[in-house]
C-alpha cells in the first residue's frame, strides 16, 4: 500500500509539474517560433502555394512564347523584311501579352482568395487561442491557489485503496487534460505563425503580381500603339505604292507609245513603193551575251515581276543597275537618238533606235548629254546616272527592245551578273 501511494505521488507530481511548466511558458507569452504545425494545417497551407506554382508555370510558358516572338521580330528587323510579317508578329505579341495580363488577373484573384481564407483562418485561430489561453490561465490560477502539494494531499486523504486509485485516475485525467490544453495552445500559436507567414508571402505575391501586371499593361499599350503605327505605315505605304505603280505604268506606256509610233512609221516607210532598203540593226543576234554594259554597277532589280516587301508586285521591262550619281552612261551600240526627254517616274530618259526595229532605253538619268535626232556611235556618253526614283538608290534603268518587244537585257550584256 505504501509503495503504491509513493508511485502515485511521483506520477501526479511529474504530471502536474509538466502541465504547470508548459502552461507558464504559454501564459508568459513565449514567442519562440519553434515547433511543427499540425499535419492538416500543413496540407492546407501548402494548397495555395501549389496553385500559385502551377499558375507561375503557365506564366513562364507565356513569357517564353513572347520572348520567342520578340527574338523573331529582332531577326525581321535585321533582315530585308515585309511590313506584313512585322504586323503579324506584333499581333502575335499583342495576343500573347494580353493572354499574360489575363493570366496575371487570374493569379491575382487566386491570391486574393487565399488572402481572405488565410485571414479568416488567422482570425479564427487567434480567437481560439484567446479562449484556450483564458482557460489555461484559469487552470493555472487554480493550481497556484491549491499549491504544489494539493494533489499529494488529495491522494493521501483517500479512505481506501479503491479511493486512492480513483483519485489517481482523476488526477491523471486532469493532467492529461492540462497537457492537451497546453498542446492545443502551442498548436494554435504555430498555426497563427504559419498563417501570418503565409499572409506575408501572399502579400508579397500581390505586390509582385501588381507590379508585373503594370509592366505588362504598359507593354500591351506600347504594342497596340506600335501595331497602330505600323498599320498606318502599311496603309500609307500601300497608297504610295499604288500611286508609284500608276506612275510607272504611265512612264512605261509613254516609252512603249514612243517606240510603237516609231515602229508604225518605220513599217509604213518599208511598205512604201519607193522605199529604200532599211539599214540593218547595229544589234545582231551574234551580240547575245557580248554587249558592253551601259554603266558598271550592281543589279537592283531584274526583268519581270518583282514582289515588293509590302506584298505588291512591280512589273519591270528592264533592269536597274545601281551606280553613283554622276557616273557616265554609254550607248551599247550605234544608232539614232529618238527620245531625249523627261518621262515621268523614269525621269530624264534617252531612247536610241539601232535600226531594224531594235531599241535601247536609258532611264533615271541625272543629265542628258545628247539631243533628239543625233546619230551616235557605240560607247557614246548619253548622260549620267541619277536618283529620280525616291524608293530606290541612284541607278540606271536599262531596257533592250528588239523589234519593239521587251526582253531581259541581261541576256544581251557581256558576262551576265
Amino acid at each position: 500500500m505504501r509503495a503504491v501511494v509513493k508511485y502515485a505521488m511521483r506520477c501526479a507530481t511529474r504530471l502536474v509539474h509538466r502541465g504547470v511548466f508548459a502552461g507558464v511558458l504559454i501564459f508568459a507569452g513565449t514567442t519562440a517560433w519553434g515547433g511543427t504545425p499540425a499535419t492538416a494545417w500543413a496540407q492546407a497551407s501548402g494548397a495555395p502555394e501549389q496553385r500559385l506554382r502551377q499558375q507561375q508555370d503557365e506564366l513562364d510558358k507565356l513569357r517564353k512564347e513572347r520572348a520567342d516572338l520578340e527574338s523573331k521580330m529582332a531577326q525581321l528587323q535585321r533582315s530585308a523584311r515585309s511590313l506584313a510579317d512585322e504586323m503579324n508578329n506584333l499581333e502575335a505579341q499583342r495576343k500573347a501579352t494580353a493572354q499574360l495580363v489575363r493570366a496575371l488577373d487570374q493569379q491575382l484573384e487566386t491570391i486574393n482568395t487565399e488572402v481572405l481564407k488565410a485571414g479568416s483562418g488567422l482570425a479564427k485561430a487567434e480567437s481560439d487561442l484567446v479562449n484556450k489561453r483564458s482557460a489555461l490561465q484559469r487552470r493555472m490560477v487554480d493550481i497556484y491557489k491549491r499549491g504544489s502539494v494539493y494533489d499529494v494531499e488529495a491522494m493521501l486523504s483517500a479512505q481506501s485503496f479503491a479511493g486512492l486509485v480513483a483519485r489517481y485516475k482523476y488526477l491523471h485525467e486532469l493532467a492529461l487534460h492540462d497537457r492537451g490544453l497546453v498542446r492545443r495552445v502551442e498548436g494554435l500559436r504555430d498555426q497563427i505563425i504559419s498563417q501570418r507567414l503565409l499572409l506575408v508571402r501572399l502579400q508579397d505575391e500581390v505586390e509582385r503580381n501588381r507590379a508585373e501586371k503594370g509592366r505588362e499593361a504598359r507593354r500591351l499599350t506600347d504594342l497596340e500603339s506600335r501595331l497602330q503605327r505600323n498599320l498606318s505605315t502599311v496603309q500609307r505605304t500601300a497608297t504610295q505604292t499604288r500611286e508609284r505603280l500608276t506612275q510607272l505604268a504611265r512612264a512605261e506606256a509613254k516609252v512603249a507609245g514612243v517606240i510603237a509610233s516609231l515602229e508604225t512609221v518605220r513599217r509604213r516607210a518599208e511598205m512604201s513603193p519607193n522605199a529604200r532598203p532599211a539599214a540593218p540593226s547595229s544589234i545582231r543576234t551574234s551580240d547575245l551575251g557580248k554587249l558592253d554594259w551601259p554603266v558598271d554597277g550592281t543589279i537592283l532589280y531584274r526583268f519581270g515581276r518583282v514582289i515588293n516587301p509590302n506584298n505588291t508586285t512591280t512589273r519591270w521591262n528592264g533592269i536597274g543597275i545601281g551606280a553613283s550619281v554622276g557616273t557616265a552612261v554609254k550607248s551599247i551600240a550605234a544608232g539614232e537618238v529618238v527620245l531625249a526627254d523627261n518621262v515621268g517616274t523614269y525621269g530624264p530618259t534617252v531612247i536610241v533606235q539601232h535600226g531594224g526595229g531594235d531599241y535601247s532605253v536609258y532611264g533615271s538619268l541625272a543629265r542628258i548629254d545628247v539631243r533628239k535626232g543625233q546619230q551616235i556611235p557605240k560607247g557614246q556618253p548619253l548622260g549620267t546616272v541619277g536618283a529620280t526614283d525616291p524608293d530606290l538608290p541612284p541607278h540606271l534603268h536599262f531596257e533592250i527592245r528588239p523589234k519593239g518587244r521587251s526582253v531581259d537585257p541581261l541576256e544581251w550584256l557581256r558576262g551576265q551578273r
